[in-house]
């Protein structure tokens, strides 16, 4: 893992946090100083969360486990999608499904309505059905692919998540603490660490800001994936060799 230079950070705006009154008083042990009523978070400790997380999650990467990202606001959202890609990890973009952890069943069986679809497209059995029929399955497939595409290849619930802006995805936040899932979060002034596994005190709102610090973390979780299958690798070569 590279090391993160506080300079860096501080060119991405890492440490701009929010106007002092809209703060949280749970944040204020990251909070270096106050300027012109902005808060300014302690970016020393912002780099030392970021590799406390970082090592956290290649081991659970090394693991086998997966990580879902998680980011619905504006500015967030194509910089997640494109991280959780480049490691093939789940990721929830839009809005967040409720029971999406606690209710992983449910969302599994319209995940497999969606593959049940795309097997009547090439099959055939689709080409037999009335135009509304179509029109209508079409529609189901389109939102379906929308909102839980990107969880297709997770079959189980996820060994972490991974959050941007802990306001906005509390109730992913709640449903990941039912199941005792370890929660990694952006968590910016105005926001509550306290349901925070792994606080990462930093600038939620600015698209360099989330780039910045979710590249670290992606690529921690690429090493991982990369520790696995040499190990996986290694045993294979030692098991060919003993027989």
């Amino acid at each position: 893992m590279a090391n993160v230079e506080i300079q860096d950070l501080i060119d991405a705006g890492v440490h701009f946090g929010h106007l002092t009154r809209k703060w949280d008083p749970n944040m204020a042990n990251y909070i270096h100083t106050e300027r012109k009523g902005i808060h300014i978070i302690d970016l020393y400790k912002t780099r030392a969360k970021m590799d406390e997380a970082a090592k956290a999650l290649k081991k659970i990467a090394a693991s086998g486990r997966k990580v879902l990202f998680v980011a619905t606001k504006k500015q967030a959202k194509d910089i997640v999608a494109a991280k959780a890609e480049s490691v093939n990890m789940p990721y929830i973009t839009e809005r967040w499904p409720g029971g999406m952890l606690t209710n992983f069943v449910t969302i599994r069986k319209a995940v497999k309505k969606m593959s049940q679809i795309d097997r009547m497209k090439k099959d055939g059995s689709f080409d037999a059905l009335s135009k509304r029929e179509k029109l209508q399955i079409n529609r189901l497939r389109a939102k379906l692919e929308k909102n839980l595409g990107s969880i297709v290849d997770m079959t189980r619930i996820p060994g972490a998540l991974l959050v941007v802006d802990v306001k906005r995805e509390h109730i992913a936040i709640a449903e990941a603490q039912k199941l005792n899932i370890p929660i990694f979060a952006m968590v910016d002034t105005n926001s509550d660490p306290r349901p925070i596994d792994f606080v990462i005190p930093s600038n939620d709102d600015a698209s360099k800001s989330i780039e910045k610090v979710l590249a670290h973390l992606t690529d921690a979780i690429g090493e991982g994936l990369s520790e696995r299958k040499s190990n996986k690798d290694t045993k294979e070569e030692v098991s060919a060799t003993a027989e």
